[in-house]
């Protein structure tokens, strides 16, 4: 039996992703993945060079996704099969494609951590990611813009005659479209996949790749690969080179015997096969391994600390077991970007399935017979001549065209061709997916003008050539308004701001004001930007617009942002009369709650910021690495320790933090304090 492909679909508790904010993202991103090198750092060239390549200082033009809750519904996703006798894989292309299940026919075991909700958390690079299954990152360092995105989906022949699954779409942060290609081929244990990054344009960009693979996890999981050093990189945004299995006094290779979460990327000789294996204590597991253009492999483990504990519950439901990732990328690790000259491409096979091993060796005190024994298994089990072969053999049916759609990701790459001509054989941008978001551009393209209904396009374009366009376009409250926003991308920030003061002297809506404030924060100007805040808030009504449709409203996502700024200024009571302009449904949020909670101690009212507190909420979008929530609950246990208008002194904050400890609720950091 060669591979078939059919629709079905998978009914599970879900929280809806919701809407886009509709501010645009001009604010810089966080800085979790900054490298900081210890001094005297002897890294390799290339790995040096990468490190400092095109690292991403801005979103755009992606949109934040951070609609979603936590109340979770049971759902039902579409859902797309592919299987053979001996493996069955489930795919979501409602969300980026995501491999929600590989489930081995013969042995009834899952191979993948298969999270049995569906709970979105604030760890893609825009927002809205969840845990579980395999996902295609792309685009930048991180969790892929497209986690939770629709992608297109089609069937396509396979090289064994059979049908393979082909995922396509446009990645807009380096504008570079991308396939992933997956079949079983008859009799095979093993999920291949071809995966192609191409660059239809002229100049070269940044390319990134990392195949993020969750594996269930407890005290006996061991992950092997053949390597005696690793990369560590942590929250504390130190990279340093280490010792495998063993550093600091534990061996790293098992998950649970670290008590912080972090990256431990193997630094595997040139020569040696690519391939990394998470086994159980009884030597079962999943192996992954590639073709050799895809070198990297990384550990991404939680730890078996409070923080990383807490964070493994809130992104499933409880009595739900833990994971951890192995990952394979394009670098050394995933802190880099590598270069992808213009009319070239990066492609490469992988191959997904189960590994079975000697458990004594594997789980012994010798590191090399344990990854000899996990890698002369996988030999067996898939020599390496064969995936290069399986390589060579997909790669004319690459350009294959889908034979029948299957599902239909976004209109970008429609775009994109309609601009440029781009024939890009075997991922199909149609006309018919464009959409409301891509209209607008496809009049200015046409016509050289935005539609004149007085309508300001959401969904925003940075690149060069559509930054040329908007240049040449009569003046206009949509065109200055995108043309700051591109401008800001390109790092003409006076420009920007000469564009948004012009879009706003059009009488436009607040988003002008929003990024002339952000442009202020960004200079530092911290009184200024509050003032410009201040100034979106007026002009931004109580009542939702009846444009917002496809949007969160402009209110509650302009005061989240507004009332830090405010408060940063000592401007309390417009922080407070922010929030109280809010109905109580939507200041019930966790993120409004954690601001009146902000506020209340900004007023000296820490028994009212610490009742926030204990009434207890949720901040369903908290960000990887973010501790404000812990640092507002020290804050108010300071203030409450010292008493109204007392200085606080060391040996206070000692005390406050012996008399008031953190609840495990709020327990979210992912470094050593």
């Amino acid at each position: 039996m060669a591979t078939s492909v059919r629709r079905t679909t998978l009914t599970l508790p879900a929280a809806p992703v919701g809407p886009a904010s509709p501010l645009p993202a001009v604010r810089a991103p966080g800085d979790v993945h900054r490298v900081e090198l210890p001094e005297g750092s002897d890294l390799p060239p290339d790995m040096a060079r990468q490190l400092a390549y095109a690292p991403l200082d801005s979103l755009l033009p992606v949109g934040i996704r951070d609609g979603y809750g936590r109340t979770r519904t049971e759902t039902t996703l579409d859902a797309l099969v592919i299987e053979n006798d001996r493996l069955r894989a489930t795919v979501l292309p409602g969300l980026g494609g995501r491999v929600h299940s590989l489930h081995h026919k013969p042995t009834g075991r899952e191979l993948l951590y298969r999270n049995p909700v569906l709970q979105p958390a604030n760890f893609a690079l825009n927002g809205a990611w969840f845990s579980g299954g395999i996902e295609w990152n792309t685009g930048a360092t991180g969790h892929t813009t497209l986690s939770c995105a629709p992608v297109h989906a089609a069937a396509v022949p396979a090289p064994d005659g059979g049908e393979m699954l082909r995922l396509w779409e446009w990645e807009r942060l380096r504008n570079l479209p991308f396939q992933v290609d997956l079949w079983l081929p008859e009799d095979s244990d093993f999920l291949l996949v071809g995966v192609r990054i191409r660059n239809p344009h002229l100049n070269a960009a940044p390319a990134y790749w990392w195949s993020n693979i969750a594996v269930p996890e407890d005290e006996h999981t061991r992950v092997l690969a053949p390597a005696d050093h690793a990369w560590h990189f942590g929250y504390e945004h130190r990279l340093r080179r280490i010792p495998v299995p063993e550093s600091d006094g534990a061996d790293r290779t098992y998950p649970l015997r670290s008590e912080f979460p972090a990256d431990h990327f193997y630094d595997i000789p040139d020569d040696e096969r690519r391939w990394i294996a998470s086994l159980d204590a009884t030597g079962h597991g999943l192996v992954h391994t590639s073709t050799d253009t895809l070198r990297g492999r990384k550990l991404f483990l939680w730890g078996a600390g409070r923080a990383g504990r807490r964070w493994q519950q809130w992104l499933t439901e409880p009595g739900t077991g833990g994971y951890a990732e192995i990952q394979a990328g394009l670098a050394r690790t995933q802190l880099e970007h590598v270069r992808l000259e213009g009319g070239a491409e990066f492609a490469w096979l992988e191959a997904y399935g189960p590994l079975a091993a000697d458990p004594a060796a594997v789980h012994g005190a010798d590191w090399a017979a344990a990854r000899r024994e996990a890698g002369d298994r996988l030999e067996a089990a898939l020599p390496r001549e064969r995936v290069e072969a399986a390589f060579a053999a997909w790669r004319p049916y690459a350009d294959a065209e889908p034979k029948e759609s299957l599902a239909t990701g976004s209109g970008w790459g429609a775009l994109e061709r309609a601009r440029t001509g781009h024939d890009l054989p075997g991922t199909p941008f149609a006309e018919s997916t464009l959409g409301p978001d891509q209209r607008p551009w496809l009049t200015l393209l046409h016509t050289g003008d935005f539609p004149r209904d007085g309508s300001v396009p959401a969904a925003p374009l940075v690149a060069a050539p559509w930054r040329d366009l908007l240049e040449s376009a009569p003046p206009g409250p949509a065109t200055d308004y995108h043309l700051g926003i591109a401008q800001w991308h390109a790092g003409d920030r006076a420009q920007a701001v000469r564009s948004w003061e012009r879009a706003l002297a059009h009488g436009t809506d607040c988003r002008p004001l929003y990024c002339l404030a952000a442009a202020e924060e960004a200079a530092g100007e911290t009184a200024r930007a509050a003032q410009r805040y201040a100034e979106a808030l007026e002009c931004v009504p109580d009542e939702p617009d009846a444009s917002e449709v496809h949007t969160a409203p402009l209110l509650p996502a302009l005061v989240r942002v507004a009332v830090p700024a405010l408060l940063a200024a000592d401007r309390t009571d417009e922080a407070a009369a922010a929030l109280d302009r809010l109905p109580a449904t939507a200041r019930a949020d966790g993120r409004l709650a954690l601001l009146t909670a902000q506020v209340a101690l900004a007023r000296g009212d820490a028994r009212a910021a610490r009742a926030v507190f204990d009434r207890g909420f949720e901040v369903p979008d908290l960000r990887e690495g973010d501790e404000t929530l812990s640092d507002t609950w020290y804050a108010t246990a300071e203030h409450l320790t010292a008493g109204p208008g007392s200085p606080i002194t060391p040996a206070i904050r000692s005390e406050a933090r012996a008399e008031h400890p953190l609840p495990e609720r709020y327990e979210f950091r992912m470094r050593e304090v």
